[in-house]
């Protein structure tokens, strides 16, 4: 059997959901307070079809897809979803207007070992804001944080496979 870790022999409990940043584009700063990412996920569709002389249907792999990815954060005064959700379109004094040029980023998101070393990082390709909440639902009688969330649409994400295991002290 082989072993979980490859530079840190004598780890084996897996790393932990909770340390993780989100970058846009090519920037070298995190988008601040992002506390959830979800549905890093993608589905092939199925094809089933029939051959003569068996009773059994055949499958095949269709077309892949890839599920939205959904961002959430505690509402600050960054501005950075609003403005990427604002490129789809926004009303500038009652006209929609649009920034094409705006619209599509590159994500990269990093998960961090305890140690806050990146030890996978993901690529995500060609998202887009396809839904933006700017508040929750505001109720006096809660005890929560505002959080604001996007979903992004994209074209597909891999898996960077040239980020090594780092040596863990």
């Amino acid at each position: 059997m082989p072993k979980p870790f490859s530079v840190n022999v004598s780890r084996f409990d897996p790393y932990k959901s909770y340390r993780f940043l989100v970058y846009f584009d090519t920037s070298t700063s995190p988008v601040a307070g992002v506390s959830k990412v979800s549905s890093l996920k993608r589905s092939h569709d199925v094809i089933e079809y029939k051959e003569g002389g068996n009773a059994i249907i055949r499958k095949g792999i269709g077309r892949g897809k890839y599920e939205p990815i959904t961002l959430e954060r505690g509402v600050t005064h960054d501005d950075s979803f609003e403005q990427w959700a604002n490129a789809a379109q926004v009303l500038d004094k009652g006209a929609p207007s649009s920034s094409l040029s705006k619209l599509r980023k590159e994500i990269r998101i990093e998960l961090l070992n305890e140690q806050g070393q990146p030890v996978h990082r993901y690529l995500v390709h060609r998202a887009w804001v396809s839904e933006y909440q700017a508040l929750p639902d505001l109720d006096a009688g809660t005890n929560a944080v505002a959080i604001e969330h996007i979903k992004l649409e994209n074209e597909g994400w891999e898996h960077d496979l040239s980020l090594a295991e780092p040596k863990e002290n």
